[in-house]
């Protein structure tokens, strides 16, 4: 974050608010040592009562201030007066220092004669006329009124972001970029982003373009002027995009598409022309909107189909202020999202986002490079295997890898280890994908036993097709939501066949299967087993075209517009027979996982035993009773 590398950042801040607090804890202070002020008012005297204490010598001395207002200082002994209790103290109950009385004279000469006479009489010490402008007075009589005006420019300083700019009312039109200073902030560079090698390829001339524009302009070329990174969550568009920055040494103004919404009208629009402005201003420049589909989403027909008019307008700022760059403004836009199907089709031509750069889900090779990235910081042990780490995080994203690392990182100081070891990093891949183990639970016998028979259903059925996952281990530990799990290690394919989907499904039923096989009854423990298998039926249905009755018919919209639209794209019969064959293909699975137990069943019940005494098994247990799984060639590679 820009905050982090600012090298003033930890320095004291001091707010506007404390120097005032200071000044007037200042000002009361002085004001008090001097006599100013006691934090007390004098009590008010009677002319009559003046005389009586004057009489009594029970008056010390007396100031008169600007021959009006007499203002008493009483002696040692009249303090101790019960009848002068009221004076003696402050308001802190410490000895009051006085004036202790005060009273309006009348005739300043006679005033003054009495006083010479009570001096002369040793009645009175000392008397004395003095000037003063009562500048405590006025500015206590002021407060209210500074209060005031403090809390006004308080509010209004709130309503206009304050100092550090948040914006409020009336910076509300202004953009919520965040500016990455090329040579303070910006410190990624492409070396920091592991793996995303066609990625990095492909944004490369960005770079160039950035740092040596004549280059391609003195041929007549046109730098293009944006480029939006589609992906996955957590493949790593938001690093790539600094990484671009920190290469081409520029200002990287970074936002995402959610700060141009705002309740108001209008404003959308007045932050993409000031984001514009301020980056056309600093060019050679990046601008770098995150979640680019909160505005970028495809412009509905009327607002009864799901658009917003606000939204529509914000992105239509967008399309103007793209179009409105000139070749040689050196500004270009790089925009990240998930759902590059929802955009809008003006957004993605050419002239806007010239180029759609793909970032995947990192394969086996780049997945052991971000393990290297991650693992810098942390204490492991020697030689550990990142090959083997890679090969046992199959789908999982950059994002992934990094919560992989700083999880083992936490189990091995949870069991107090000096350095993390290959069982934490295990350990914690099972963290992820199944959960918090409940060793704790309460499960009866009865319980126990089906979980297993299901869960060696699954382990079984799996090892026995060709295209179903290998199994890496099964337990029956509580884990999560689940009461038992299971872990294969999918193969990595970038098409997927018929065969291969019916296997993965018939595996799938395999634990429902077996509790039929065994028990001859089924139970809800096979919920999320049923939502998979749907799920996978429906794909080849409906999108796929993997249905001999539906045929080479897709419903899929990759445009993303069906979600606008409150009719299916197939008629009610057609529904029905997708219905049909659906439930065809989960049967026919199930019914094959039910031939296949029932041709294993000592086998299976031999593996439920196991399980049910160990809790878990792997791999080797499963060889030690069905023998080798003669499909994998790489399996031993993969697992060990």
């Amino acid at each position: 974050m820009a905050k982090d590398n600012n090298p003033n950042s930890n320095k004291f801040k001091v707010s506007p608010w404390l120097v005032y607090t200071a000044i007037l804890l200042i000002f009361l202070f002085i004001s008090y040592i001097t006599g100013g002020s006691s934090f007390q008012e004098p009590a008010q005297m009677k002319s009559s009562d003046f005389n009586s204490f004057l009489e009594k010598g029970q008056i010390e001395r007396v100031i008169i201030r600007n021959k009006k207002v007499a203002e008493l200082y009483l002696s040692k002994a009249a303090l101790q007066d019960k009848a002068n209790k009221k004076v003696s103290k402050d308001v802190f109950d410490q000895p009051n220092k006085g004036p202790h009385y005060t009273f309006i004279i009348g005739d300043v000469g006679n005033f003054e004669k009495r006083l010479d006479l009570a001096k002369t009489e040793k009645k009175l010490v000392d008397y004395d006329f003095q000037e003063s402008s009562n500048w405590s007075e006025i500015f206590i009589s002021l407060l209210p009124l500074i209060a005031l005006v403090a809390i006004w420019i308080f509010i209004m300083r709130r309503m206009s972001g304050g100092a550090g700019g948040g914006g409020q009312i009336f910076n509300i039109g202004k953009s919520k970029a965040k500016l990455f200073d090329e040579k303070t902030d910006i410190k990624t560079s492409f070396k920091d982003v592991a793996g995303l090698e066609g990625a990095k390829e492909e944004i490369q001339e960005i770079v160039e373009f950035l740092k040596n524009p004549e280059k391609y302009t003195n041929l007549g070329g046109k730098i293009p002027k944006g480029a939006l990174l589609v992906g996955p969550p957590g493949t790593g568009k938001t690093l790539l995009a600094k990484a671009v920055a920190g290469e081409a040494q520029v200002p990287f103004f970074s936002l995402s598409g959610s700060d141009f919404v705002e309740m108001f009208v209008g404003v959308g629009a007045s932050r993409v022309r000031d984001l514009f402005k301020q980056a056309k201003e600093k060019s050679p420049a990046i601008i770098f909107i995150d979640e680019i589909d909160a505005v970028g989403r495809a412009r509905g027909k009327n607002n009864m189909s799901g658009g917003n008019d606000e939204r529509e307008n914000t992105l239509n700022q967008l399309l103007t202020e793209m179009d409105g760059f000139g070749t040689n403004s050196n500004v270009i836009v790089l925009a990240a999202t998930n759902r590059a199907d929802v955009l809008d089709k003006a957004l993605m031509r050419a002239g806007r986002f010239d180029r759609q750069i793909f970032v995947d889900l990192p394969d086996i090779r780049e997945r052991a490079e971000i393990f290297q990235v991650h693992l810098a910081p942390i204490k492991k042990v020697e030689g550990l295997d990142l090959d083997f780490l890679a090969k046992q995080t199959p789908g999982f994203s950059g994002a992934d890898i990094a919560n992989v690392c700083n999880e083992a990182a936490l189990i091995a100081a949870r069991n107090n280890k000096t350095a993390v070891d290959k069982q934490d990093f295990l350990d914690a891949v099972d963290r992820i994908i199944g959960g918090l183990e409940k060793k704790n639970k309460i499960i009866t016998p009865e319980e126990k036993k089906a979980i297993a028979i299901h869960e060696a259903g699954h382990a079984t059925v799996s090892w026995m097709l060709e295209h179903a996952a290998p199994l890496i281990k099964v337990t029956i530990v509580p884990r999560g939501q689940s009461l038992g799990a299971a872990w294969y290690l999918p193969e990595e394919r970038q098409i997927v066949r018929t065969d291969q989907m019916l296997d993965e499904m018939c595996a799938t039923m395999g634990g429902r299967a077996a509790e039929k096989v065994t028990f001859d009854k089924i139970s809800t423990g096979a919920l999320s087993d049923l939502e998979k298998v749907t799920r996978q039926a429906r794909a080849m249905v409906t999108i796929y075209g993997l249905n001999d009755k539906i045929g080479n018919v897709t419903y899929y919209d990759s445009s993303g517009q069906s979600e606008y639209s409150f009719s299916k794209p197939y008629s009610d019969e057609t529904a029905k027979v997708i219905d049909a064959e659906i439930s065809s293909l989960i049967e026919g699975q199930y019914e094959r996982a039910i031939q296949i137990l029932e041709a294993n069943k000592d086998k299976l019940n031999q593996l439920a035993d196991i399980l049910i005494e160990k809790e878990v098994i792997f791999k080797d247990d499963l060889e030690a009773i069905f023998g080798k799984r003669t499909f994998d060639a790489n399996l031993e590679e993969v697992v060990s």
